[in-house]
């Protein structure tokens, strides 16, 4: 048994994981109340400083699920963090173009414009890196560059962190944050003041069902899956090393509650499809539509398959040739895979 641990950090993204489940179904509570540990909410903390470790992930004993890019970003930049899980949810930005544009292949974007957010306030823009990444892979399909299109740069002054959230009254979901100065991408695209611009699948499906936009490319359908890799796929679990080192048991017990959210979701699809719905501030229809009929599930189970960890590396190398990240990371140095082997046992053990 390694050192009691007194509390656990945490922070997760709005996006479909085992530990969102793993929150809203109570598992974690339960197993880290039984051993005398607190959970302490990053992103409700009071203290930007400490809301500032859901990029920088500089807290000792905090474990982050979520987008890749900032947990890139934060190893690159020195803080000393392990990869012990990815999931790959297979939620693909698309490209989209408004019907007056009459863009309606990758082709017809050459010379034309394209909204970028750059939010430059940030540590790492990982919005604005997931848009030029779509753009990108799209355009090289065709033997374009990025330098093929007009950029039209959307700054935001904003910083995510600079506002705590708050809980959606008797859940263990987060209220969306209420940012002065989200970029104007949508609004402008209607206007005919851009051509074209990126957007997150579910989100993306359904602005184009709204307001009748063209869908020109789907990150998904990419024939190169090392392309295909975003901020939203694959997925990051990242703990400290102090952490890991410390309090090795919690490790395993947090990931093992995981997998056994990951587990009741295979057996329980629509109960599991409501509390996704909840936690990414969508319909149940969409996450039918975007994940579920795209891959059979939800797409949320945590492993360390090589070729996710390929995609992985191939994007945090995008993200170094465009300058996101200071440094280059070594996925393969970054991984440690035993608290995802030791909780794959220990949930069997507990199965049996």
């Amino acid at each position: 048994m390694t050192n009691p641990l007194q509390a656990l950090w945490y922070t997760r993204c709005g996006v479909p994981t085992g530990f969102g489940l793993a929150k809203q179904a109570g598992f974690i509570d339960e197993a880290f109340a039984r051993q005398g540990t607190r959970l302490q909410s990053i992103k409700e903390s009071d203290d930007p400083r400490v809301r500032e470790s859901h990029f920088d992930h500089s807290l000792q004993n905090s474990v982050r699920y979520g987008g890749n890019g900032p947990a890139v970003w934060a190893r690159a930049s020195g803080s000393p963090t392990r990869l012990i899980g990815v999931s790959t949810n297979g939620d693909h930005p698309l490209l989209l173009a408004s019907e007056e544009s009459g863009i309606k292949s990758i082709r017809d974007l050459k010379g034309r414009r394209f909204g970028l957010p750059r939010w430059f306030n940030q540590s790492i823009d990982f919005a604005g890196a997931s848009a030029l990444r779509t753009l990108e892979s799209a355009l090289r399909l065709e033997g374009l560059e990025v330098g093929d299109v007009e950029i039209v740069d959307y700054p935001v002054a904003s910083n995510i962190t600079s506002y705590a959230v708050s809980r959606i009254e008797g859940t263990e979901t987060f209220k969306p944050r209420e940012l002065p100065d989200r970029p104007k991408l949508v609004p402008d695209l209607l206007r005919g003041k851009i051509d074209a611009m990126a957007s997150l699948g579910r989100s993306g499906l359904n602005l184009v069902r709204e307001f009748s936009l063209t869908q020109v490319f789907d990150l998904a359908d990419h024939p190169d899956p090392l392309a295909r890799a975003n901020n939203n796929s694959p997925l990051t679990l990242a703990v400290d090393q102090h952490l890991l080192d410390r309090h090795y048991d919690s490790v395993v017990t947090l990931v093992q509650q995981i997998l056994k959210a990951e587990r009741w979701a295979r057996e329980h699809r629509q109960e599991a499809r409501t509390l996704i719905a909840r936690e990414v501030h969508a319909s149940e229809y969409w996450i039918w539509n975007h994940y579920e009929t795209a891959q059979g599930g939800l797409g949320i189970d945590t492993h360390l398959e090589p070729l996710a960890l390929a995609a992985l590396q191939d994007y945090a190398d995008f993200l170094l040739r465009w300058k996101f990240v200071p440094a280059r990371v070594d996925v393969n140095e970054w991984l440690d895979p035993r608290p995802l082997a030791d909780a794959r046992q220990a949930l069997a053990a507990t199965a049996s």
